[in-house]
């Protein structure tokens, strides 16, 4: 018995994806530049070689097409931070390796750091976030309330302040980076800036 709901592929298939790639491309290099309110949508259309009833029908608006830049980046960072925490025992080094992770991601991807800094405010996604991204986040919080448990971490405040903590010092030095250019990388320094980070959420 045949599946009603699916389809054979599109011949055109290989040709959406090809233009939802440039299309997204060309968004990260002026969302990089600019602030999301600066740039618009013709702007993408032009740099894409993409008309805008294609970006239209693909993403329905600026916002939306925004939203499908940071998801994809964002699931990239997380498949590449659950493949490096495979193996790691010690409480501390998995810490460590996460901090290590998102410092190189964005060291590697620059115009992402500088779109998601720019363009990117509290509260403004409007599309819910990844199943990946979703077991991610309460995996690294299921971490964090470990170490409160087990004495390792602060534990008068919730896991939830812990992370906003660790990932608070982590877009502050991923801002700055991206905005002084002039200073060494921040992958080269990470153990010193990770043990001061580890100071402030260890039990006192």
């Amino acid at each position: 018995m045949s599946d009603s709901t699916s389809s054979p592929p599109s011949r055109n298939q290989p040709a959406t994806v090809a233009a939802r790639a440039r299309i997204e491309q060309a968004a990260l290099d002026l969302f990089a530049d600019r602030a999301f309110h600066e740039v618009r949508l013709d702007e993408i259309a032009r740099a894409a070689r993409a008309s805008l009833q294609t970006i239209y029908r693909h993403y329905g608006d600026k916002q939306a097409l925004l939203d499908a830049c940071v998801l994809n980046w964002a699931n990239a960072l997380a498949a590449r931070m659950t493949d490096h925490l495979v193996g790691i025992e010690t409480y501390k080094d998995r810490l460590r390796k996460v901090f290590w992770v998102v410092l190189d991601f964005f060291e590697q991807h620059p115009k992402v750091a500088r779109m998601i800094l720019g363009s990117v405010y509290p509260g403004a996604m409007r599309r819910d976030v990844t199943d990946q991204q979703r077991r991610l986040t309460n995996l690294f919080l299921e971490v964090l309330a470990e170490g409160r448990e087990r004495g390792i971490l602060n534990d008068q405040v919730s896991e939830t302040i812990l992370l906003d903590y660790f990932y608070g010092v982590l877009a502050r030095l991923i801002q700055m980076q991206s905005l002084r250019q002039q200073e060494p990388p921040l992958t080269d320094q990470v153990n010193v800036l990770f043990d001061m980070l580890w100071r402030a959420i260890a039990k006192p």
